[in-house]
C-alpha cells in the first residue's frame, strides 16, 4: 500500500477510533472529577450542549399517535425540549447549561448565548405546553422514568441557584415539575418488580434522582416513597453477577446503579454490610468486566456509542459508592482507581465530532466532573 493510501485509510478510521485521548482546551490534561473546570473547558461543554438544545433535527420523538392530529413536528409537540435528538437529551442538555451557569458565575465566554437560548426555551408558555403534553391519553408514561429523572434534576438545579434568572426559570418549570412528581408518585407503588436495565428504563437510576430531588426540595412524601421502594426492590440482593455486564448498547451498569441508590438509602454501617453481601469480591477488586473501561467500535452509531456513556456512569456511581464506604474499607481504593480509569476511558469520546454521541455525552461528563450525584451522606 502506498503512503497516500495508508493516510487515506487512517482518515477513514478516525471516526471509529475516537476516545483515545481527551479533546481538551489546548493542552492534554483531562479534567478530573471534583476539580473546578477551567473557563475554556466550561465553554467547550457549554457549546456542545448549546448546539444540541437548539437543533430540532434529526429527532426521535418517541410519542404514541392517537390520531392524525398527533402527527406534528418535534417543536410543535415540545416547544421547550425539541432539540438534542430526543426529549430526555434536550432536558439534560438544559440541565448541563444551568449547572455550568450556576457553578461558574464569573465565566463570560458564551454566557450571553447560553442565557439567550435557554431563556427562549424555558418560557412559561413553552413549559405549560410541556406539562399539558402529559395529559394526553397515551402520554402519561412518556419518558418514564429516565426523562422524568432528568427533569427533576433540572428542577433541583434551578431551585439551588441563588440568582434571579434561575428563580424565574424555576417558576416557569414548576407546572411540568409538579406534573412529573405526581406521575412518579402514582407509578412507583404499582411497580412490583424493579426494571434492571443498562438503558433508559432502569429503576434504580430513576429512584436515585427522584430521591435526591425529594430531599433537596423537602418533599417528604416522595422521599418516603423512594426509600420504601428502594428497600423493597434491592435490600435482599446478593452476589450481583458482574460477569453479565455490559450488554452491547448499555450506557448504565444496572448493578452499580442499584448500589449507588442504596448508599443514599441505608445508613453508612448498614450500607457497608449490604454491599459486602451484594459484591462479595469488592474487597479484592475482582469485579469482572467492571474493571475494564468499555471501548466503542463506531462513534457514529447511536447505539454502539452508548458504551462511551457507560464509562462515565460507571465512574460516577463508583465514586459515589466509594465515598459512602468507611475510609479503611478495602473496596474503596479499588472503586476510586476504577472510577478514574473509567473517567479517562469516557472523556475521550465526548467531543467525537459526531452528533450520535455529542448530543448527550457532554451532560454525562459534566455530571461526573462536577460531582452532581454526590448527595450529602445520610
Amino acid at each position: 500500500m502506498t503512503t497516500t493510501a495508508c493516510l487515506f485509510a487512517l482518515l477513514l478510521l478516525l471516526p471509529f477510533c475516537a476516545g483515545t485521548a481527551w479533546a481538551g482546551d489546548g493542552d492534554e490534561t483531562a479534567p478530573r472529577p471534583g476539580e473546578d473546570l477551567r473557563a475554556a473547558q466550561v465553554t467547550k461543554f457549554a457549546r456542545v450542549a448549546l448546539a444540541g438544545i437548539t437543533r430540532e433535527y434529526p429527532n426521535k420523538p418517541g410519542n404514541v399517535m392517537a390520531s392524525a392530529a398527533d402527527v406534528r413536528s418535534p417543536r410543535a409537540m415540545h416547544p421547550a425540549f425539541y432539540g438534542c435528538f430526543d426529549w430526555h437529551s434536550a432536558v439534560h442538555g438544559h440541565w448541563t447549561l444551568v449547572r455550568l451557569l450556576r457553578l461558574h458565575p464569573t465565566w463570560t465566554e458564551a454566557r450571553a448565548e447560553v442565557v439567550k437560548a435557554v431563556g427562549a426555551n424555558l418560557t412559561a408558555k413553552n413549559l405549560a405546553a410541556e406539562a399539558a403534553y402529559f395529559d394526553g391519553k397515551y402520554n402519561a408514561s412518556f419518558e418514564r422514568t429516565y426523562g422524568w429523572a432528568w427533569l427533576l434534576r433540572l428542577a433541583q438545579e434551578l431551585r439551588a441557584w441563588d440568582d434571579d434568572l434561575g428563580r424565574a426559570w424555576a417558576r416557569n418549570l414548576r407546572p411540568l415539575e409538579t406534573r412529573i412528581v405526581a406521575l412518579a408518585k402514582a407509578y412507583l407503588p404499582k411497580l412490583r418488580i424493579p426494571i434492571r436495565s443498562g438503558q433508559h428504563t432502569d429503576t434504580a437510576f430513576g429512584l436515585a434522582f427522584f430521591l435526591d430531588y425529594a430531599r433537596a426540595v423537602k418533599d417528604t412524601e416522595l422521599e418516603a416513597l423512594c426509600l420504601e421502594r428502594a428497600k423493597h426492590y434491592y435490600t435482599r440482593d446478593t452476589d450481583y453477577p458482574t460477569r453479565y455486564e455490559p450488554s452491547g448498547h448499555d450506557f448504565f451498569s444496572a448493578g452499580l446503579n442499584a448500589a449507588d441508590l442504596m448508599r443514599r438509602v441505608l445508613a453508612p454501617e448498614a450500607f457497608a454490610t449490604w454491599i459486602e453481601a451484594y459484591l462479595p469480591t469488592l474487597a479484592t477488586g475482582a469485579l469482572g468486566p467492571w474493571t475494564e473501561p468499555a471501548s466503542v467500535e463506531d462513534v457514529t452509531d447511536g447505539h454502539l456509542v452508548h458504551l462511551a456513556g457507560l464509562n462515565l456512569t460507571r465512574a460516577w456511581t463508583m465514586r459515589g459508592i466509594a465515598a459512602a464506604l468507611p475510609a479503611k474499607h478495602a473496596g474503596r481504593a479499588h472503586l476510586e482507581r476504577l472510577a478514574q480509569a473509567h473517567t479517562e476511558g469516557g472523556l475521550g469520546y465526548v467531543f467525537s465530532g459526531d452528533y450520535a454521541g455529542e448530543h448527550w455525552l457532554g451532560s454525562f461528563a459534566v455530571f461526573l466532573l462536577t460531582d452532581a450525584g454526590l448527595a450529602p451522606a445520610r
